[in-house]
């Protein structure tokens, strides 16, 4: 365990019980703080976590997104790609709305660069859809 995954052990397991979809990886002397929890408000205890700590502002790069689903659809489901699949094909079946698809591309950073580049066999998570 490294320096700061020590010293940010707090705010870590802050993450951890808010469901972080993404995590906290230490490299080059600073910490980084990546992904998204369900609300606003979830991530701003994050927040106020890291900032138990007087000297955040030189050992944290954070990047932690509320991603604006209630409670109750936070249960994020899953998609198996198939051959022919693109993203927007993907959104519009599951979520109604081609456009929709950089939001599956967003939820699904960890594994995926570019969002015209999906392979079948990717088991994609599939964000609960802000419905507008």
């Amino acid at each position: 365990m490294g320096l700061l995954t020590g010293k940010y052990r707090y705010a870590i397991e802050t993450a951890k019980g808010f469901n972080l979809q993404g995590g906290a990886e230490e490299r080059d002397g600073k910490l980084y703080f990546k992904g998204s929890v369900a609300t606003q408000d979830q991530a701003n205890k994050i927040w106020d976590a890291i900032k138990t700590i007087p000297t955040w502002p030189d050992e944290i790069i954070a990047d932690i997104k509320a991603t604006g689903a209630s409670a109750a659809t936070t249960a994020q489901s899953t998609y198996t790609v198939k051959s022919g699949d693109t993203l927007s094909k993907i959104a519009k079946e599951l979520l109604g709305d081609a456009q929709a698809y950089p939001e599956i591309f967003e939820a699904n950073r960890d594994q995926l660069s570019d969002p015209d580049k999906i392979k079948p066999g990717q088991v994609l998570k599939i964000p609960a859809h802000a419905r507008h």
